[in-house]
């Protein structure tokens, strides 16, 4: 609390200013629950980058192995590897994504009808962008174009 003291004519007054008080948004379950799944993808991000660079110094270089059973077996691990990092990369381009649409308000918001995602579907799986019916829909569309 600030005090001011003013002098009016040699007697001095004392007037209180109150503090400015910062109001807390009351958030609701769904927000704080979106704020669980934001601190879930950074953490998972994180992970995934120091695995990322434990991984690039730990890859096998190609080399020549004089069986080629050894030669085979290496290439393969290697391309396992890499496909691995592929998958990860792309992991790590959907959880950016994902904290964007989090800070820009529209995380949980289904791309394709426009509804809210249930709270659990993003809990199971944070980076999607497809509620569980248009998610279907989808996979079931899919299934038709391949036979």
């Amino acid at each position: 609390m600030k005090i001011k003291i003013t002098k009016i004519k040699s007697k001095k007054v004392v007037t209180k200013t109150p503090k400015k008080t910062k109001k807390k948004k009351i958030l609701t379950f769904r927000e704080k629950k979106i704020g669980e799944i934001k601190k879930k993808l950074i953490a998972q991000r994180k992970s995934l980058l120091a695995e990322a660079i434990a991984a690039l110094n730990e890859l096998p270089e190609k080399t020549v192995f004089p069986d080629l059973g050894d030669q085979a077996s290496a290439e393969i691990d290697r391309n396992f590897m890499l496909r691995l990092r592929g998958r990860e990369r792309k992991l790590l381009k959907k959880i950016d994504e994902a904290l964007d649409r989090i800070d820009h308000g529209t995380f949980g918001i289904c791309d394709k009808c426009g509804q809210e995602i249930d709270i659990r579907r993003l809990e199971a799986r944070p980076v999607t962008t497809m509620c569980i019916e248009c998610k279907t829909l989808q996979e079931e569309e899919e299934k038709l174009m391949e036979v």
